[in-house]
């Protein structure tokens, strides 16, 4: 059974860095893509960063505008996203999801992924 757990999330405040793990069991995530979304309350989610299988990043504008750091470690079959200078409107449920995607082409639509965690929530105050 394929499992994906979000690890990071929590309450802090602005200004301050987080760093998310997503923790795959049960798939070898060496061939697959990964990314990380977010949902705001009372938002749509969204698309916040990628890494292909072969460790290459790929951003959204926002996140490429600086903050957000997406990395992998196959070895622990676990993908990060490291946050700095949080502001409060990030605050959001960030999932993580893994599937054949590349982000040359494709990958910012929660539905093109296979498989999907349940999200940590993290929560930014002014």
């Amino acid at each position: 059974q394929v499992q994906l757990v979000e690890f990071g999330g929590g309450l802090v405040q602005a200004g301050d860095s987080l760093t998310l793990a997503c923790k795959v069991s049960g798939l070898n995530l060496d061939s697959y893509s990964v990314g990380w979304f977010r949902q705001a309350p009372g938002k749509e989610r969204e698309w916040v960063a990628g890494i292909s299988w072969r460790g290459e990043p790929a951003h959204s504008p926002h996140s490429l505008k600086g903050g957000f750091t997406i990395s992998r470690n196959n070895a622990e079959n676990a993908v990060y996203l490291r946050i700095d200078s949080l502001k409060p409107e990030d605050t959001a449920v960030y999932s993580c999801a893994a599937g054949v995607v590349d982000f040359r082409y494709n990958g910012r639509k929660y539905e093109e992924y296979e498989y999907w965690g349940q999200g940590t929530q993290v929560t930014v105050s002014s």
